[in-house]
């Protein structure tokens, strides 16, 4: 089963790796083993840095059998959700001992209200939270508002604050890589860009590219 979620709002700690448990012979490619259902069975972790994945595979321990009904979504049934909820609450500590999840909404905030000297416009009453930064010209190069993964062509239904940017044209086919950085969401997708504002995302990049969005709508 597929976990790789986690990479969408953490950034990986690799030093932490090795205290929780996992094993690794490249120093890109993790392994752990946990007992499950009181040892029946062996949970095989996976996890790989550069293809950012995080997969758990089930084995009967006393036939070594993979144990197939744990991968399908469509089965269900009260001793694979037991053994489902047992797993993720190993995923859950190894998010929690590996992975920073620090939201960088706030920080970002912080920065583009000191960089450009701006300060941000709430022009949404149902929304309230929702923000957007602009230029001398009235025109806004920063759009802070929270959205559905599924909306960005991920799976899950989980809420995540993103950031609304102008870029080059040019460039953004090179840009988006569908890890922190998106094509916009109901915007332009040929001149506007979403990304991501977790731990997943490089703060540096991130103010670098809203420094191109303010100098192309300052235009």
């Amino acid at each position: 089963m597929d976990y790789s979620y986690i990479f969408r709002s953490a950034k990986i700690k690799k030093d932490s790796l090795k205290a929780a448990g996992f094993a690794t012979t490249d120093g890109n490619s993790y392994t752990m083993e946990q007992n499950v259902s009181n040892g029946s069975f062996n949970a095989i972790i996976l996890l790989s840095i550069s293809e950012q994945t995080l997969t758990v595979h089930l084995y009967d321990a006393a036939t070594g059998e993979k144990y197939a009904l744990f991968d399908m979504p469509s089965s269900h049934g009260a001793f694979v959700a037991s053994l489902r909820e047992e797993v993720q609450k190993i995923i859950d500590e190894i998010s929690a001992k590996c992975f920073e999840s620090k939201d960088l909404k706030d920080d970002y905030i912080v920065w583009i209200k000191t960089y450009f000297g701006v300060e941000p416009n709430f022009p949404w009453s149902d929304t309230p939270e929702y923000c957007v930064f602009r230029c001398p010209n009235e025109k806004w190069f920063a759009l802070i508002m929270k959205i559905k993964y599924r909306q960005l062509g991920l799976t899950g239904d989980e809420e995540v604050w993103v950031v609304n940017m102008k870029a080059y044209q040019a460039e953004i086919p090179n840009l988006i890589d569908k890890k922190s950085i998106f094509p916009a969401w109901h915007m332009n997708k040929k001149h506007w860009i979403t990304v991501l504002l977790t731990a997943a995302t490089d703060f540096e990049k991130l103010c670098g590219l809203t420094q191109k969005s303010y100098e192309l709508v300052n235009k």
